[in-house]
């Protein structure tokens, strides 16, 4: 195989919001399917643009051409080519949408006039080959009438984010009030300013849009958690892909159902794993979850939050949008000073990072101090730190759905040892994610989303 390729820097002086850390899309990857369909989406508005396209070629390079299959990377890119999007397209239709557009042997280009597409020579999955930039690129031509065409290079840089080669990796010039690009940076504006950390982000927030709007956009995000989780306990059967893995959520939740109230250690870790388990049910069955930061990590977040909402005495709205804000400041560092790609960083980039957000989230809904909340998150990496991704048969399915329970409880754990603490330790949260990247880039390609390693080939498949 090939080298790994050299990963995009990351930018510390980026400005993130909230809505680009939490976006409503479907499973069962951020990398792997929502970047690409979006990517696909964009290539194809640019290209029907001057007219005339009479076919189009998408090749797939590293992660999403050895894993690409797994999660349904092909189905995403059909998808974005023929104009719909993770956002809006309703996950019930998605097998039809692409069996129609197999069995025509054509696609509307963004949505528009049909043209010629057949996978075995127009979906290529260039096994063993990267591209410099990043592990998840894809590259697209336009072939016109007129003998001309258009070419273009994508990455999937994690959580569902894009970027296209040459175009600028900082977002446009946004001022913030309160701009931080490492946990001391801030640490050192709440103090100076008399805020929380969820209140540093409400107020950076407020460069982009009101108040109120924020507001409206978390209600939004917690209640597709939720509803995630509900449909997951309902959700039965097989899930695709050929491993055979069964859907456990419903049975789970039934049984906890019937055995009725009881106070014992178990109860709540019970719970806690069940609804993690749940979303990740649903995500791998290409349902409709929130990337937080990621789909791989996507039930963390959810689990988490509604052990605050159940469990909780005195549980809040504004605990619940304070751990929101709280957790998005973490995720922003961890975006800024490392990567939240598994093809980048191993399963400490999406779990781990994950684990770290939601327990500086539940800290800070707690009524931790800022140096309580950065304790919290720093415990919840420290512990995951060098966790691979080796998916077996490259399904979000083996380890990862399991993974993300020990995550949820790891979290809570960890934002109840800080919460014991007055803030002082002995590894701040900016060494623990400068270590996360060491480890990342030091981690063999074959740990790193490929299914090159570890149980991936270790486990004889079903």
């Amino acid at each position: 195989m090939a080298a790994k390729s050299e990963r995009i820097a990351p930018v510390a002086d980026q400005a993130i919001s909230v809505t680009d850390l939490f976006t409503i899309g479907v499973g069962p990857s951020s990398s792997h399917t929502v970047g690409p369909m979006r990517a696909a989406k964009d290539f194809a508005e640019r290209a029907v643009a001057p007219g005339a396209v009479i076919r189009v070629r998408c090749e797939l390079f590293g992660s999403l051409a050895l894993t690409g299959l797994g999660h349904a990377t092909d189905v995403a890119i059909l998808l974005g080519l023929a104009g719909e999007t993770p956002e809006t397209v309703d996950p019930d239709q998605i097998p039809a949408k692409a069996a129609a557009i197999r069995a025509d042997k054509a696609l509307p280009l963004d949505g528009g006039t049909a043209i010629p597409f057949d996978e075995a020579t127009d979906l290529l999955f260039l096994r063993g080959k990267f591209l410099a930039g990043h592990a998840n690129a894809m590259r697209f031509t336009a072939f016109r009438a007129d003998g001309g065409e258009e070419q273009a290079t994508y990455f999937s840089i994690g959580g569902g984010a894009i970027l296209r080669e040459g175009d600028p990796v900082c977002s446009a010039n946004v001022a913030l009030r309160h701009p931080f690009s490492s946990a001391a940076e801030l640490l050192a504006i709440g103090e100076a300013a008399g805020l929380s950390i969820g209140e540093v982000v409400a107020a950076n927030e407020e460069a982009w849009r009101s108040p109120g709007e924020t507001d409206a956009f978390l209600a939004k995000v917690r209640a597709a958690m939720l509803a995630c989780i509900a449909r997951g306990l309902k959700g039965e059967g097989v899930l695709p892909g050929g491993l055979n893995v069964r859907r456990r959520a419903k049975a789970v939740h039934d049984a906890l159902v019937q055995r009725g109230p009881r106070v014992d250690p178990s109860t709540v870790f019970e719970w806690v794993s069940l609804w993690a388990l749940a979303v990740n049910e649903e995500n791998a069955a290409g349902g409709r979850v929130v990337t937080a930061p990621t789909n791989g990590a996507a039930g963390v977040l959810p689990a988490v939050l509604n052990y605050y909402e159940v469990f909780v005495p005195g549980a809040t709205a504004a605990g619940s949008r304070l751990f929101l804000l709280t957790a998005s400041a973490i995720g922003f560092l961890y975006k800024k000073r490392a990567s939240i790609s598994a093809a980048e960083m191993g399963c400490q980039g999406e779990v781990g990072v994950a684990c770290s957000m939601a327990a500086a989230g539940l800290a800070a809904a707690l009524g931790a101090s800022n140096a309580q909340i950065e304790n919290a998150a720093e415990i919840g990496m420290e512990h995951n730190l060098g966790l691979t991704c080796d998916p077996i048969g490259g399904l979000v399915q083996v380890p990862c759905i399991e993974r993300n329970t020990m995550g949820a409880i790891k979290a809570i754990n960890a934002a109840y040892l800080a919460l014991h603490g007055d803030g002082r330790h002995v590894v701040s949260l900016d060494a623990v994610i400068e270590t996360m990247r060491q480890t990342g880039v030091d981690m063999r390609s074959k740990y790193k989303e490929t299914s090159l390693g570890g149980l991936a080939v270790n486990v004889v498949e079903c």
